[in-house]
C-alpha cells in the first residue's frame, strides 16, 4: 500500500476533522487530501513519475504534509532535507539522489536555489497563501500510484559531516508499518491532539507525529520550532494528549518557570538519545506524567523498541523490541553474547532499511544475514528488557581502561546545577585519552565540587579531569547534542 493510500482513507472517514494545524491555520483530512492530490496533478504536469526523486526542504508548516503525500501520491521518492542547509549541502544530497525537483520553503530561496544549481533539480517554492490558489488551479490527480511493500517512499540522508553522504532507503512498507504500529502502541485515536515538535524532514517525526497520526486519524498540532515557552502554551490551548520529543526537549520544559502540572498529557515519549533518569523523576514528581523511552535510527524507520507504559516500564532501560521485530547483543564476531555482557545492539524486522542508496558496500557493511548493525553498545537483562550504554565510536579508552560517556553523564545530571552536560575523550600523551566533560548550568556550581561529585560517585579512573563551563552545548536540529562539535 502507497502511504498516500493511508490519507486517502483517512479522508473519506473524517474529511471535515482537522489533521494539520498551526496555530489559526488548518487542514482538515478533506483539504489535505484535496491538496495533495492537487499537487499530484502539478508534479505530474512537470513529468515527475513513480521513481523519481522529489527533495522538499520546509519547516513544520501544514503544506509539509500536502507535498509529502503529494509526492507519494505520483509513485515518486520524498527526499526531506532539513531547511537550514547551506548551500554546498544541498549540492551534495541533490547530486547524490539525481533530484529531479527540490520544493523549498519561500524564505529559503536564495540558499535552495544557489544549492541546486548544477545538479539535474528545477525549484519550485512554497508561498503560504500563493500556494494554494496556484493549487486550486491544477486539475487534481485522482488516482494513487499502487506501491508494492519494498518500492522505496523515502531517502534520508545520514546527519554525518564526513565523507560520502549516504542515503537512506526507506519503503511503504518500512514506513507504513512502523507508523502503524507507534499508533497501535500510543493507543492513538480520533480525538487525540499530537504536539508536532519534532522536525518533520527527520523519521522521528515524521513516523511517529505526522504518518502515526493521519493512520489514527488524530491531530497534529505543529511547532515551526521547539521553544518551551510556546510548547507549554500550545499544549494547553489545543488540549494536546501525546507528546512525542528528544530529551532536551524535556529538559528545556523542566527548567521552564511557566511548568507545572502537565498530567493531561496521556502520552510521554522520547527518543532521539538516552533520556537522564534524573531528568524521567521528576516529570513524575513534579508534573504528573510518565515518560516512556524508546529507541531506534534512522535505518530502522525509526522505532525499534520502546518501554511500554505502567508497571511494563522499566525506567532507564529502551524496553523490548516491537512488534516483528527482533534485536540482540553481539561481540565483535557477531555471536550472541551472555545477558548482561555489554555489545552491539542488532536489530532485525519489517522496519529495517531497504539499504543506503546506490551505496551496495555500505549496505553489505551494515546489514549482516539480515540483521542492521546499530553501532550503538547496549546490554539485555534477564527480563528481556534492553539498555542502551553508549554509542561505539564515543567510548573513551583511558590508560587502558574503557569508559562509557553516557554512565558519566547521568552522574553530571543528578547534580542540582547541571542543565546539559556531555562527556568526550581528548587526546592524552600517556593515557591515550583523558574524560573531558562540557556543562551547561542552570545556578552556579565550582569546577572543583563538580568534579568531586562526580568522583564520590564512580570509580577513579572515571571521573572528568577536564571541565569546561559553557551557555549552551550545541545541538543538532533533532536535538541531539553535537559531541564533534565541543571544544572541552
Amino acid at each position: 500500500m502507497n502511504l498516500a493510500d493511508r490519507l486517502h482513507a483517512a479522508a473519506h472517514r473524517l474529511g471535515g476533522r482537522a489533521v494539520l494545524t498551526l496555530d489559526e491555520a488548518e487542514l482538515t483530512y478533506g483539504a489535505l487530501e484535496e491538496l495533495s492530490a492537487r499537487l499530484a496533478g502539478l508534479l505530474r504536469c512537470r513529468g515527475i513519475g513513480p521513481g523519481d526523486r522529489v527533495a522538499i526542504m520546509l519547516p513544520n508548516v501544514p503544506e509539509f504534509g500536502v507535498v509529502y503525500y503529494g509526492v507519494l501520491r505520483t509513485g515518486a521518492v520524498v527526499v526531506p532535507l532539513d531547511p537550514l542547509l547551506k548551500r554546498r549541502e544541498i549540492a551534495a544530497y541533490l547530486g547524490d539522489c539525481g533530484a529531479r525537483l527540490l520544493i523549498a520553503w519561500h524564505a529559503f530561496a536564495e540558499t535552495a536555489e544557489a544549492g541546486s544549481a548544477g545538479t539535474k533539480a528545477d525549484c519550485f517554492f512554497v508561498v503560504p497563501g500563493e500556494f494554494r490558489r496556484l493549487l486550486r488551479r491544477v486539475a487534481a490527480e485522482p488516482a494513487i500510484a499502487p506501491a508494492a511493500p519494498d518500492d522505496t517512499a523515502v531517502i534520508h540522508y545520514t546527519s554525518g559531516t564526513t565523507g560520502r553522504p549516504k542515503g537512506i532507503e526507506l519503503t511503504h512498507g518500512n514506513l507504513g508499518g512502523n507508523a502503524a504500529t507507534v499508533a497501535r502502541m500510543h493507543a492513538l485515536g480520533v480525538d487525540d491532539v499530537v504536539l508536532g515538535a519534532l522536525p518533520l524532514y527527520h523519521t522521528f517525526g515524521q513516523t511517529c507525529s505526522l504518518n502515526a497520526t493521519v493512520h489514527a486519524g488524530a491531530r497534529l498540532t505543529l511547532l515551526n520550532r521547539f521553544d518551551p515557552g510556546r510548547a507549554l502554551e500550545v499544549i494547553r490551548r489545543d488540549g494536546v494528549t501525546v507528546f512525542q520529543g528528544v530529551p532536551t526537549m524535556f529538559i528545556a520544559l523542566l527548567d521552564h518557570p511557566g511548568a507545572s502540572d502537565m498530567s493531561m498529557l496521556r502520552v510521554c515519549a522520547s527518543g532521539g538519545a538516552a533520556l537522564p533518569l534524573d531528568v524521567l523523576r521528576a516529570y513524575e514528581t513534579r508534573f504528573g506524567c510518565e515518560i516512556i523511552e524508546g529507541y531506534g535510527l534512522s535505518e530502522t524507520s525509526p522505532v525499534a523498541a520502546t518501554n511500554r507504559g505502567g508497571h511494563h516500564r522499566r525506567p532507564g532501560s529502551i524496553g523490548w523490541p516491537i512488534r516483528d521485530v527482533e534485536m540482540k547483543i553481539v561481540d565483535e564476531d557477531g555471536r550472541e553474547v551472555p545477558s548482561g555482557e555489554i555489545g552491539e545492539i542488532v536489530v532485525r524486522g519489517p522496519n529495517v532499511m531497504k539499504g543506503y542508496w546506490n551505496d551496495p558496500a555500505a549496505t553489505a557493511e551494515a546489514v549482516r544475514d539480515g540483521w542492521f548493525h546499530t553501532g550503538d553498545l547496549g546490554r539485555v537483562d534477564p527480563d528481556g528488557y534492553f539498555f542502551l550504554v553508549d554509542r561505539r565510536r564515543d567510548v573513551i579508552i583511558r590508560g587502558g581502561y574503557t569508559v562509557y560517556p553516557r554512565e558519566i553523564e547521568e552522574v553530571l545530571y543528578e547534580h542540582p546545577a547541571v542543565r546539559q552536560a556531555a562527556v568526550v575523550g581528548v587526546p592524552h600523551p600517556e593515557l591515550g585519552e583523558e574524560i573531558a566533560a562540557v556543562v551547561a548550568l542552570r545556578t552556579p556550581v565550582d569546577g572543583d565540587e563538580l568534579r568531586d561529585f562526580v568522583r564520590e560517585r564512580v570509580a577513579a579512573y572515571k571521573y572528568p579531569r577536564r571541565l569546561t563551563f559553557v551557555d549552551e552545548l550545541p545541538m543538532s536540529p533533532t536535538g541531539k547534542i553535537l559531541k564533534r562539535a565541543l571544544t572541552p
